[in-house]
């Protein structure tokens, strides 16, 4: 596992800044605790029957990224991905990351892009502030996280906080 580069969350600040560095720091645990595996390791499932995998636990957080910044904030027309079975077949390369990478960079753009956290959005009958979008995430990172962490050991003894 490669050095723990993870930003600090800010313990100070706005609401906005403590958030989003918050979810930053969940964000940079993820590819801390992916670091280093290669596609057949980043496949290989915890513990069968289960398919959680790492890759699963990054197509999801890809998906969480975009669900929530592009098709509930922004109302766009964003195509779903999520791959639902994570049976353990290794990726072709690590395509899979760079695509949450891309997902996260789109979120921040929008996130940090100065909306009032007050802001209002109508999505599958419910409503939703600014304010709530990163709280969903840091909820999501946090639970897959912590399934990364023994299954990162498993794979090769490599241990996180």
């Amino acid at each position: 596992m490669e050095a723990d580069r993870r930003t600090g969350p800010a313990l100070t600040g706005d609401e906005r800044a403590v958030l989003v560095s918050v979810l930053d720091r969940q964000r940079d645990t993820l590819a801390w605790t992916c670091s280093d595996l290669g596609p057949v390791q980043l496949a290989e499932r915890a513990v069968p029957p289960s398919t959680l995998s790492p890759t699963g636990s990054v197509e999801h957080l890809a998906a969480v990224e975009r669900s929530w910044s592009q098709r509930v904030l922004q109302g766009a027309d964003a195509p779903a991905f999520w791959e639902p079975d994570h049976r353990g077949e290794p990726p072709p390369d690590l395509a899979p990351i760079e695509r949450w990478r891309r997902e996260c960079d789109r979120s921040r753009a929008f996130v940090d892009g100065g909306a009032s956290l007050d802001t209002e959005v109508e999505h599958g009958g419910a409503r939703f502030s600014l304010r709530y979008v990163p709280i969903h995430p840091i909820e999501e990172y946090a639970r897959h996280n912590g399934h990364a962490d023994p299954l990162r050991e498993r794979l090769d003894g490599s241990t996180g906080e």
